[in-house]
């Protein structure tokens, strides 16, 4: 079943925007504070980055 879910998933969404779609809902249903959501985005946004650096390098 989990393999069947990440399968989908991943046609559709990559995990990490998922983690940050769920924090974002974790922050505005107030279960996250604003600081951890800050650390999560940071992430996000700095993984998706370098990702997105080597793509360019490697073409």
């Amino acid at each position: 079943m989990r393999e069947r879910l990440d399968k989908i998933l991943n046609r559709y969404v990559s995990r990490k925007l998922m983690v940050f779609v769920v924090a974002s809902f974790g922050l505005f249903s107030g279960t996250l504070t604003s600081s951890d959501w800050v650390i999560i985005s940071a992430v996000y946004i700095g993984t998706q980055g370098a990702i997105d650096a080597i793509a360019k390098l490697r073409q």
